[in-house]
């Protein structure tokens, strides 16, 4: 799974985002608990997954602060 560079997420609107996070955040839970008694295949999936929620997160706050400023 390649790592996706924060340029993209700024095309999206904040509803895909959010939908976005919400299926990464769920292949997530699914990566951690379907591997708990066994040795995970793909360690680096995880950490993947958590680095992209991660950016698609600072993405949305980057935009929420941007909208506090002007209005302000």
């Amino acid at each position: 799974m390649p790592i996706i560079p924060m340029s993209t997420f700024a095309k999206h609107s904040v509803e895909d985002l959010q939908k976005e996070i919400a299926e990464k955040r769920e292949a997530l839970r699914k990566f951690r608990f379907g591997s708990a008694g066994t040795r995970a295949r793909n360690v680096r999936e995880g950490r993947n997954l958590r680095k992209e929620i991660a950016r698609m997160m600072t993405e949305l706050n980057a935009r929420k602060l941007a909208s506090a400023k002007e209005s302000a």
